[in-house]
């Protein structure tokens, strides 16, 4: 899926919230110098959609604030358990 980020370098915290479908805003907490913060980005979009790192790309971006990303997300099949 792709998802179209924005984010705010040199924050107290890290975190990402969902704005509306395929919108979100990032805070990271590393500044935009030598790539720091696209990688704690990467880091923190990871976490969110509990994903590894290498299925995350910056697609569009990657010195500026507004970023299109592609998230790589298998389906997975839950076996909840249970009688059948």
């Amino acid at each position: 899926m792709k998802i179209l980020v924005r984010v705010k370098p040199s924050a107290k915290t890290s975190e990402v919230v969902k704005i509306s479908e395929g919108q979100y805003r990032a805070k990271v907490k590393a500044p935009p110098k030598e790539n720091k913060a696209n990688v704690e980005l990467i880091n923190a979009i990871s976490e969110y959609f509990n994903v590894p790192q290498a299925q995350i790309h910056i697609l569009k971006g990657l010195k500026s604030k507004t970023k299109l990303i592609e998230v790589i997300v298998k389906q997975v099949s839950v076996n909840r358990g249970g009688a059948h």
